[in-house]
């Protein structure tokens, strides 16, 4: 408590920082850090404003000469952007983070035991745990791999789940899952680096948990899947190609996996089995961690116009002679509605309370969430069940009276590609805003990304932090002018 006069003494960058009556994840009162950040406070009141821009413009350029970039497809023309990075790490407690693993670990295993289940005996179906429609009208549903079975169990190899922090209790609850194809931990280990080159002491000072081992934890992974065992396994990373907004992603896990990146054309299927062609021949490949959606892997089975998929892939998956993660077919338990009944999972597959919670989701296809919906729209966050990165979203407080209009319209006429939630006032974490040159709070979410190997949950430290680089926005996706900061889980408490 001695060193509170100290700290408020010396706001340096902080001058006139406003909470703005949101939950603060830095401070708990102006210029009063909550005590995990406490370090890191001073060692940031300390820097002059020239000095700190100093080095933001070095981490710029370091993503610049890395090409740490995405693609944006909504301007039309596929534009692609340096990933914007700010500064001002954000820090999680070990005990709280310990509560997220353990939440995180649960919903795990709860999602891939729901996979297993309905591309299997579908006894929650049968029990009418879920509807047996809202599960079968999803699009990503996939009935070609109904009694497929896949390499050791496991269908949710890589999971990315958004998390946000309520600003009115204070608690981390999910707001959506990610068992595709979720992207995005490239970021995490690039903004890692380059935070440890800009503020080297203050891991030290701070003792944050390494983020590092991830990729050798995924191939490892990977490697376990193999059908002729992990000592032959040939593992490839399939790519839709450069144009994919997260190319960056796919070439660099390759290159840290020291394994292969490869586009459909460079793979064949011959007698049931994949092969890679090389200068010296055919290849055969046990293990694909495709990056690229069910519909377009195989044009025999999908979509008859994909070149970005392998004719015959999905015959030498249905054979066991090739492992593919993620599974084909996860995309169902991405779907917005299904999410609503992820709690049902956790008590019907494992007999468990959920330990992380669930935003509060209306079902637009249910008659009486509809009319609720329809009554509540300029209260509501209304999304699309099967669109991601800020798309197919409306954000009724802040939309006018046209745009509501629209999307009551579009909820009628295709109720169940909608669902609707109550607006859930994200936590902020100060963040530099480069057009003004001062340091304001900026909404956050959270991503950890989790690796399964049929036994446990293996989740990052952390995981990437998103966040709404806009003033007074709510939607942090970098598609959406959104940015990301490091995130540090401290080895202690403080």
């Amino acid at each position: 408590m001695g060193a509170a006069p100290t700290l408020m003494a010396r706001p340096g960058l902080f001058e006139g920082y406003d909470t703005g009556g949101f939950y603060d994840e830095m401070f708990r009162a102006p210029g009063q850090p909550r005590p995990p950040y406490a370090k890191l406070f001073q060692k940031f009141a300390a820097l002059a404003p020239s000095h700190f821009e100093e080095r933001r413009k070095l981490a710029d350029l370091s993503f610049l000469i890395q090409g740490i970039t995405f693609t944006v497809y909504s301007d039309g023309r596929g534009t692609e952007r340096l990933f914007p990075f700010d500064l001002i790490p954000r820090i999680i407690p070990n005990s709280e983070w310990r509560h997220i693993e353990r939440g995180l670990s649960q919903r795990v295993m709860a999602l891939n035991l729901f996979l297993h289940d309905i591309y299997g005996p579908q006894r929650i179906l049968s029990d009418k745990r879920i509807p047996r429609s809202l599960v079968y009208s999803c699009p990503h549903f996939r009935r070609e791999v109904i009694g497929v079975e896949v390499a050791r169990g496991i269908h949710t190899h890589i999971c990315g789940i958004d998390l946000v922090r309520d600003s009115k209790t204070g608690e981390f609850c999910v707001l959506e899952d990610n068992v595709r194809t979720p992207s995005g931990v490239s970021y995490v280990l690039e903004n890692r680096i380059v935070m440890t080159r800009t503020f080297p002491d203050a891991f030290e000072d701070l003792e944050v948990l390494p983020v590092n081992h991830y990729p050798a934890e995924l191939s490892r992974i990977l490697r376990s899947l193999s059908p002729r065992g992990e000592s032959e396994a040939q593992i490839v990373v399939l790519t839709p190609g450069i144009y994919n907004s997260a190319y960056f992603e796919h070439t660099f896990l390759a290159q840290q996996m020291g394994i292969e990146l490869v586009e459909g054309r460079d793979l064949i299927v011959d007698g049931g089995v994949v092969y890679m062609k090389t200068i010296r021949g055919l290849t055969r490949v046990d293990v694909i961690y495709r990056r690229v959606d069910d519909e377009f892997l195989d044009s025999l089975t999908f979509r008859s116009d994909s070149v970005l998929g392998v004719p015959g892939l999905m015959g030498a998956y249905r054979a066991g002679n090739v492992a593919l993660a993620n599974a084909v077919g996860n995309g169902v338990a991405d779907d917005k509605a299904i999410y609503a009944y992820v709690p049902e999972f956790i008590h019907y597959y494992l007999g468990e309370e959920p330990i992380l919670r669930s935003v509060e989701t209306y079902i637009c296809a249910k008659p009486d969430d509809l009319a609720f919906v329809l009554e509540h729209l300029p209260e509501l966050v209304v999304k699309a069940v099967g669109e991601s990165g800020g798309y197919g979203m409306l954000i009724g407080p802040a939309a006018d009276r046209k745009r509501i209009e629209e999307f009551r319209e579009r909820i009628r006429a295709h109720p169940r590609n909608y669902i609707a939630q109550p607006v859930v006032p994200l936590s902020r974490v100060p963040s530099y805003d480069s057009a003004e040159h001062s340091i304001g709070g900026r909404h956050v979410d959270l991503r950890p990304y989790c690796l399964y190997d049929g036994d446990k949950v293996t989740i990052v430290p952390g995981g990437l932090t998103r966040v709404a680089l806009e003033k007074n926005s709510l939607v942090v996706n970098s598609s959406q002018g959104g940015g990301s900061k490091d995130t540090w889980v401290l080895r202690g408490e403080s």
